[in-house]
């Protein structure tokens, strides 16, 4: 069994590059940044904040690849560096949920800072019609921000 789940995520990891392309295109809402990662993830920051969010938790996706690409098997460097901010917003979590309490499986939300060879991308999830509109447009409004320094 531990062999089986150790192809399985070998595969998984293999896959990731061309996967990480196609949700890109498919799920993901993106802008390019011009500027370094860490005037990406700065601006990120400081736009959420300047919303008056709080940020919950800001993973280092990024190295946590880098650090246990051989433990899978691969030498693959997805990312130079990628962090993911995960965040609420009272206002509008109460609005998404109040029209439909299944809205909470989209709680918290994120927004990712990757830097792929030097260019450098901001992005978030492209959230179902809807309800979930009001998130995707508060996201949008944050990258905006952060993109415009």
């Amino acid at each position: 069994m531990k062999t089986l789940f150790k192809m399985a995520a070998l595969a998984c990891v293999v896959a990731a590059p061309a996967w990480a392309s196609e949700l890109a295109s498919d799920q993901a809402i993106t802008f390019d940044y011009d500027g370094t990662f860490e005037d990406a993830t700065f601006a990120v920051e400081d736009a959420i904040v300047s919303k008056g969010l709080v940020i919950d938790y800001r993973s280092h996706t990024g190295e946590m690849l880098e650090r246990t690409k051989a433990d899978v098997g691969s030498d693959v460097t997805i990312f130079d560096a990628a962090d993911i901010f995960l965040f609420c917003s009272a206002v509008v979590s109460r609005q998404v949920m109040e029209a439909d309490p299944a809205n909470i499986v989209h709680c918290p939300y994120s927004i990712y800072v990757a830097d792929r060879d030097g260019q450098v991308t901001i992005g978030f999830r492209d959230y179902p019609d809807g309800p979930m509109q009001a998130v995707e447009d508060l996201l949008t409004e944050i990258v905006e921000e952060a993109t415009s320094f």
